[in-house]
């Protein structure tokens, strides 16, 4: 849910959802005799936090050459 938050509604909840997913994965991971049945919402969630993570990123760097290469051109 946080992942799919992250990418439609507020972006900075995309890193949070892919803390929270990793660490959900792991608790799965650590307990393999208990059948899981949100493995795949928590892969989705991680996935999506993902790429809200990478979006994120890909705008900072924009906004930073935004405001730093016409500085270049004098």
């Amino acid at each position: 849910m946080l992942g799919i938050l992250g990418l439609v509604v507020c972006g900075l909840l995309a890193p949070i959802a892919w803390v929270k997913g990793n660490t959900a994965k792991r608790e799965m991971d650590a307990q393999p005799d208990v059948e899981w049945t949100n493995r795949g919402n928590i892969t989705a969630g991680r996935i999506c936090g993902m790429i809200g993570t990478a979006l994120i990123a890909l705008a900072v760097i924009g906004f930073a050459l935004l405001f730093t290469v016409p500085a270049w051109g004098g």
